[in-house]
This record gives structure tokens, C-alpha cells and sequence, in this order.
């Protein structure tokens, strides 16, 4: 049976491959294969607990504050910290900020190229060239935004700077709170910023992503995968504790359900690590082992009440009941943007809320022995860190990111990760250019690792990794 291989899958870096099996111009089957070991956990161990929110960060250049959240929720959550109403807004500005860079730098660079024919040079050549339903002066505006998109995805990284003081790998996310308070110059600063990028979503974005759901719309039922949905929660509310503007929950075959965040645990049967059982993130074990037999991933197989789920824009939309319930490829694309519209719009609501002269950091004591979870949304979806501490060193530090639940391999019972079933039942027209591959899989919004790609004066590609 012929097998197509297809890396890189994100356009930005080789660490992620897909194996599809092809049979009658259908995929038949699917592997997902991270392909690059990276050990953070293993890095952590042995450092004081305060560094985590900042070795963390590291993993992702593109979605570094969601790490610094989700760890100082779990530091917060140990030492039963309370942040100031301040730093919890500020958190969520920058947060807000760095999502809408994502989804819009995804919708434009990531989901675009795969549906519109872009200008005769590169980056946009060389390239697939088939199935292109847009006219030429529809894709010609399309690009017009997409050229236009470089800088308002530059401006809302400006955001994240105005309370984070840089990007990525930012400063202003902490236990605690935060560590800018505002002012009159930076509030009146991000409201005009916001402004821009708010524009341009509702009078570009949106209109180009339903030109192209309307030219495709038969990938609104391509690519729909096991149809299990979660959400961990995303920006805290900041004055109903424990509460989220985006409710965390989880709908199992059309079902909704509270999240029990005890129901978590990660196989490693097809992955490149010692053998388990499947173990809960607060036990689980990161021991690699590159020669084992049947193994295809270094990403584990994360797993709520041993079901694969799905995550991000769309599960958060649906959750909170502003998308129909609903699954496959372009509902993906359009819930992304239709939420960088609703999170743009609350950033506005926010950043008028600050409260300047009062307080944005609570300040706390460590003891020497503790434990602690922070469970939030990045980008993609549902993010975990579980840590424990002893003598005031970190002894046990576990993550699972959104793309470890998205790109997982089987699990332990040879169910396959989200993106692999998704794929099963695709059409493919020409095996030579499997343009419906990337097309399903870039909808989950994939990220395994970071990298720039750059050119040097000799024409040799380098690649620049950022981060650990």
C-alpha cells in the first residue's frame, strides 16, 4: 500500500512527520511521529521551583506565556496564592495578546497558502498546485491581507511587551501576578494597539476565512476525527475566583460533561520511553528509550478517561455555546478566528478595568515541601503542569501540551491520536501533492517545537532553534 511521508507539517520546522497510507485516492491510515527529543522535564529537575515559569517558557517561542501560566497556576495552586485583581487582568492582556498573534499568524501563514493560490515567487513557490477554487482577484485580496497580516501579528506581539516587557519568553507573567503595573501611558498604548488588531480581524479576517469556507465547504465534514471535545478553562476571571471567561469542560460524543481533572493519564506504548502503564501526569516518568521496538513518537499519548480529544478554538467555542456543536476541518478553521473577534473584544473590556495605583503582586513564602497542578488553555488547547517540590527543589516536573494531545501516536490500546483518526476517510486527488493532508492536519494548529528558518548570503538554509 503506497505510504505518503510528509515533513515538515507545520511550515516552520522537520520535528513533526506524517505517515499516510493511501489507497484508492483515500487515506486508509495514519502515523504521527514527533521526531525530536526535547527533556524539559528532565532539565527541571533540581532547580528552585520559582524557575520553572521561566525555564518552561522556553519550550515554545510562539505561545511562551501560555508556559509561564500554566506553571505559575500551578506554584499558585500549591501555595494557595491569590493574585491581585490587577495581575490577573494584566495576565490576561498578555495572554490575549500572544493568542491573537497565534491565530492570526495561523490563519494567514499556516491556512491560507493550503486554499488560495499565492504570487508566482517564493515563499509562496515552489508549492502544491491543485484544487484551487478562488478566482484570481479574490486570492490577489486574500494576499493583499496576508502582506498586511505580518504587521498586525507584529502588533499584538507589541501587546505582550507593553506588560511583558518581551517576546517571546516574556517577563510579566509570574506567581504571584504580574510585574508591570499599569499607567496612563501603557493602558492608553495597548487600547490603541488593540484597536488596530481588533479592526483588521473583523473587516479582513473574518471575511477572507468565510470566502474560503464557502469555496470549500466541503471540508466542513472532511477531517472530524473521534468527536470528543475539551476545554481546561481559559482567562480567569478576576473577580469570581475559580471562575473562566471560556468554561472548562468536556463533551463526549455529543455529550457534556464537568471536567474531572483527576481523569488524565499519558500511554507510552508507541512511544520512544520506557514502558508503562498509563500513569497520571502527577506520577508520570519521562525515561527515554530511542531503540524501542514499535515505538514512532517521541510525543506520549495523553488520554482523558483513556479517550483522545480534540482541543482548542473549536472546543472552547462549542463549550461555551457560541459554535454549534460540530467537528471536521473548517470548523476548526473559522471557530480560531471567530474567537480572535470575541478575545479582542474582551481585551478592550479589560484593559479598562485596571485600576492603576493598586496592586498587581501578591508576595508569598515557599516552604520547603510541596505539590501543586496548572491546568490552562494555550493557543491549541488544554495545557498541564504538575510539579512537587523537595527541600525546596523541584523533584517531579510533568507537561502535556495541547500538540502532544493533537499529534499523539495509539495508545496503549491502539486507538489513534486525534490528527491520525482525522486524517482516515480523507480524499487525496493526486498522491504526489497531498495538499488535503496539511489542509486537515494544520487545522488542530500543530506546534511541536520552534524554529526560524533563515538564509545566508552563500543561499544555505540554517535553522535557528529557539529555546531550549
Amino acid at each position: 500500500m503506497p505510504v505518503k511521508i510528509i515533513s515538515p507539517i507545520t511550515r516552520i520546522n522537520g520535528f513533526w512527520r506524517l505517515d499516510a497510507k493511501i489507497e484508492n485516492h483515500r487515506i486508509v491510515d495514519a502515523f504521527s511521529g514527533g521526531i525530536f527529543f526535547r527533556g524539559l522535564e528532565k532539565i527541571l529537575l533540581g532547580r528552585d521551583p520559582r524557575d520553572a515559569v521561566y525555564l518552561t517558557e522556553r519550550i515554545c517561542g510562539i505561545c511562551s506565556t501560555a508556559h509561564a501560566l500554566a506553571s505559575s497556576h500551578a506554584m499558585e495552586d500549591a501555595l494557595r496564592i491569590m493574585p491581585p485583581r490587577n495581575g490577573i487582568i494584566i495576565r490576561n492582556l498578555i495572554f490575549g495578546a500572544d493568542l491573537l498573534q497565534n491565530h492570526i499568524r495561523h490563519f494567514y501563514f499556516l491556512t491560507v497558502p493550503d486554499y488560495v493560490k499565492g504570487p508566482d515567487r517564493p515563499p509562496f513557490t515552489p508549492g502544491y498546485n491543485v484544487d484551487f477554487r478562488l478566482s484570481k482577484d479574490t486570492s490577489s485580496q486574500i494576499y493583499e491581507n496576508y502582506m498586511e497580516s505580518i504587521h498586525i501579528s507584529r502588533a499584538a506581539h507589541d501587546m505582550v511587551t507593553i506588560f511583558g516587557a518581551k517576546i517571546p519568553h516574556n517577563h510579566g507573567i509570574l506567581p504571584g501576578g504580574a510585574s508591570v503595573p499599569p499607567d496612563g501611558d501603557n493602558v492608553r498604548m495597548f487600547l490603541s494597539i488593540i484597536k488596530r488588531v481588533k479592526d483588521f480581524i473583523n473587516s479582513k479576517m473574518i471575511r477572507d476565512a468565510e470566502l474560503i469556507a464557502e469555496a470549500y465547504s466541503d471540508y466542513f465534514e472532511i477531517g472530524a476525527g473521534h468527536r470528543n471535545l475539551m476545554s481546561f478553562g481559559m482567562f480567569s476571571h478576576p473577580d469570581k475566583s475559580g471562575e473562566f471567561y471560556f468554561r472548562p469542560g468536556v463533551m463526549i460524543g455529543g455529550r457534556p460533561e464537568e471536567l474531572d481533572r483527576k481523569a488524565i493519564s499519558e500511554h507510552v506504548k508507541y512511544s520512544w520511553y520506557d514502558d508503562a502503564p498509563p500513569l497520571a501526569p502527577e506520577e508520570g516518568l519521562t525515561e527515554p528509550d530511542a531503540k524501542k521496538p514499535g515505538a514512532y513518537s517521541w510525543v506520549k499519548a495523553p488520554r482523558y478517561k483513556g479517550l483522545p480529544m480534540e482541543m482548542g478554538p473549536l472546543a472552547r467555542l462549542v463549550i461555551r455555546g457560541d459554535y454549534p456543536e460540530a467537528y471536521g476541518t473548517m470548523h476548526r478553521i473559522l471557530a480560531r478566528v471567530y474567537e480572535a473577534k470575541k478575545v479582542a473584544e474582551l481585551m478592550e473590556e479589560w484593559v479598562m478595568e485596571l485600576e492603576i495605583g493598586k496592586p498587581v503582586f501578591a508576595p508569598y513564602e515557599m516552604p520547603s515541601d510541596f505539590e501543586g497542578a496548572g491546568m490552562v488553555e494555550a493557543m491549541r488547547g488544554c495545557l498541564g503542569h504538575w510539579f512537587r517540590a523537595n527541600g525546596r527543589r523541584i523533584s517531579h516536573y510533568q507537561i502535556i501540551t495541547p500538540s502532544a494531545w493533537a499529534c499523539s501516536p495509539r495508545d496503549n490500546n491502539g486507538i489513534r491520536g486525534p490528527i491520525e483518526e482525522a486524517l482516515v476517510g480523507t480524499p487525496v486527488e493526486d498522491f504526489d501533492q497531498p495538499v488535503e493532508v496539511g489542509r486537515v492536519a494544520r487545522s488542530f494548529d500543530p506546534c511541536l517545537a520552534c524554529a526560524v528558518h533563515a538564509i545566508d548570503a552563500r543561499g544555505m538554509q540554517k535553522d535557528i532553534y529557539i529555546g531550549t
